[in-house]
């Protein structure tokens, strides 16, 4: 299934990046759909190009019921991110990759942080899949719109954090 989603954010791209990639920012994030954040990890310098990995536990409580009975009560998500180094004009670009443990669900994607005067246009662009036969376009079809909900969540999430820190 294809993901997209955008966003702007009335802050600069720095700035955008110092909340994407700060771990008290990612607790409440997970926090705020009900989940933990387990463990974060920054390799590299965020100046440049560098890698995070991220693992939380997030309920199940709004997937279809059909999801459920595969997946459980809650799911373990690894999300790795790799971070390019800024363009000329500040702007960023990192590649995603996010693995649920005991569910064939994969999430690759792009995200670009685009400097528009002086605000950060938040661009998503990717594909959800998974490799169960017959049944993997039906759970990748359902999980899309999770999945899509989770990083307007982390924008909207953003946009509040940066306005009281």
């Amino acid at each position: 299934m294809p993901l997209s989603a955008s966003t702007t954010l009335p802050h600069s791209v720095d700035r955008v990046t110092a909340v994407f990639v700060n771990e008290e920012f990612l607790r409440h994030t997970s926090e705020y759909v009900g989940g933990t954040l387990e463990s974060f990890a920054v390799d590299g310098d965020t100046a440049g190009a560098f890698v995070t990995t991220t693992v939380r536990t997030i309920p199940t409580t709004r997937m279809p019921d059909i999801a459920r009975k595969f997946v459980g009560e809650s799911l373990k998500v690894t999300q790795v991110e790799t971070w390019a180094a800024p363009a000329a004009d500040g702007s960023r670009q990192s590649s995603i990759s996010m693995k649920v443990a005991g569910a064939p669900l994969d999430v690759k994607a792009v995200q670009r942080l685009v400097s528009v005067d002086g605000s950060t246009r938040v661009e998503l662009e990717g594909t959800v899949t998974s490799s169960v036969p017959f049944l993997g376009g039906k759970i990748a079809e359902a999980a899309e719109p999770m999945v899509g909900k989770a990083l307007n969540i982390q924008s909207q999430q953003a946009q509040a954090w940066l306005e009281s820190h």
